[in-house]
């Protein structure tokens, strides 16, 4: 199956000619992990496919005691691209890009030398660009870098990225958002959250929504249960200081598998533009239940512990399964699993929409156990460029009449040339400066999760042991009972 570029449309994808405004991007914390594994080299990305602005100018930030030169940022920003890059830091588009960066540090007592520098880019740029401010910086540091950005004017007119865990609990979420709203208005508030640029989410919207095969049997009355599963084959990678304080139901089920869950489950939005796109996500987030703990399951790999800087006593979980219950007419009754954890057999992002059974009386030797439910069921990976796949029960070739599962499935790297394809930090960076809020989260559906969040966080099960390279506690079998955790190609859980 192929389909041409010319006559395919892309759901909530800008167009691939669309270009922002000129900017003058602002970029915290520009010296630290994530601005190397991810802005850096996506900015440059950007700038190499023709999508970022006519004229721009990228400002980096960081406190004065990791201060750099320019000349040692765009050195620090060439190896950044040069490892972590989809293109070589090379040619003209790498010297109209280097040529646009520079360095300004910034300490809330002392901000001159990033405003200087913001100057400098401004008056570069020319006219009265606009200011995108991306605050790659720990937590922590969130609340006092938005009041020096109001105090030094920098704030005025500008929109600003703040990056996940948008707190760590309903009280946090809420100050944290008091704080951000004291300078900004939540029009110019762009929370992001990597999972929601995937191009394999829109494709969600589209599947769903531009499919009348799909739609009028997305609901209650025709799937049993959905599963949201992101397995994850690494562990915490040195990370032990944020992760004692986060955990995985902070880091992985409230910032990226409950927004998922809010597209999956979503009621037609009256268009793919933002008000009405995160309206409808929010009564979602509104319809969820609090979180039942006795249908949860948190889990620890072995050897966690062992991990340098880590509690040898911790409760801290690398594996949360849960059950959420979305209360409205569509969807009543019917359980959503979600499963996220480290360590584990097999790095997966998965959606699997699960239908219920007809009667299969008429067929005696119907296939039976965990591998009949294979059929029947819808699955949506969505780790880029992904797939789609129908599984169903067809009858085997002979004269008796047995039944076998099979699939039909649709890749999307074998049907579109990728040539405007972005990363999910790629195309939340563009949508920014676009100023289309559509997939960033609104700050009262944050703090419905943390809300609904809270009886878990307030009385957490203790973990339980799961080995490394394992699917998490033998406990989650009994908490998806009578169902089966799996993934599409046949691993069990």
């Amino acid at each position: 199956m192929s389909v041409s570029e010319e006559s395919a449309s892309q759901v909530g994808q800008p167009a691939p000619d669309a270009r922002p405004d000129d900017h003058v991007i602002i970029l915290f914390g520009a010296t630290g992990d994530l601005a190397r594994r991810k802005l850096l080299p996506g900015l440059f990305h950007l700038a190499r496919a023709g999508l970022l602005p006519p004229r721009y100018r990228i400002v980096g930030s960081a406190p004065a005691q990791f201060a750099l030169t320019d000349e040692q940022f765009r050195r620090h920003a060439r190896e950044a691209v040069q490892e972590f890059g989809l293109s070589a830091p090379d040619g003209t588009p790498w010297q109209a890009f280097e040529a646009a960066l520079s360095f300004g540090a910034a300490d809330p007592g002392d901000p001159r030398p990033l405003l200087e520098a913001v100057q400098r880019a401004e008056r570069a740029v020319g006219g009265a660009p606009r200011r995108v401010c991306h605050l790659a910086v720990p937590p922590a540091a969130f609340q006092s870098v938005i009041a020096m950005l109001g105090d030094t004017g920098l704030a005025t007119g500008a929109r600003v990225i703040v990056e996940k865990p948008f707190g760590t609990d309903l009280a946090s979420a809420r100050a944290l958002n008091q704080a951000v709203h004291a300078v900004f208005t939540e029009e110019q508030v762009f929370r992001i959250d990597h999972f929601l640029g995937k191009e394999s989410v829109d494709n969600i919207l589209a599947l769903r929504f531009a499919n009348g095969l799909f739609e009028p049997i997305w609901n209650r009355y025709h799937i049993s249960h959905v599963q949201i599963d992101v397995p994850e084959t690494i562990g915490i990678e040195g990370r032990s200081q944020f992760f004692e304080q986060t955990g995985t139901y902070r880091d992985m089920i409230v910032t990226h598998l409950f927004q998922l869950l809010g597209f999956v489950a979503m009621e037609p939005p009256t268009s793919l533009d933002a008000k009405p796109l995160r309206d409808e996500t929010a009564k979602v987030f509104q319809a969820l239940e609090p979180v039942d703990t006795t249908h949860v399951v948190r889990g620890q790999y072995t050897g966690y512990r062992e991990e340098p800087g880590v509690d040898p006593s911790s409760q801290t979980e690398t594996f949360v399964a849960l059950r959420a219950m979305v209360d409205n007419w569509r969807w009543a009754g019917v359980p959503f699993h979600l499963r996220s954890g480290k360590a584990m057999g097999q790095r997966r992002q998965v959606v699997t929409l699960h239908f219920r059974k007809p009667p299969l009386r008429m067929f005696p030797d119907s296939p039976a156990g965990p591998h009949a439910q294979r059929a029947n069921a819808l699955v949506i990976d969505f780790d880029d460029p992904g797939w789609i796949s129908v599984r169903f029960l067809v009858k085997e070739p002979g004269p008796a009449m047995h039944l076998s599962a099979a699939e039909m499935t649709f890749r999307y790297a074998d049907s579109f040339r990728n040539r405007h394809g972005l990363e999910g930090y790629e195309r939340l960076l563009l949508d920014a400066m676009l100023g289309n809020q559509a997939l960033f989260t609104r700050s009262d559906g944050i703090e419905r999760l943390w809300e609904i969040s809270t009886p878990l966080l307030d009385n957490p099960p203790p973990v339980q042991p799961y080995p490394q390279g394992g699917w998490g506690p033998d406990a989650i079998r009994r908490e998806i009972a009578p169902h089966h955790w799996y993934l599409p190609d046949g691993h069990q859980g």
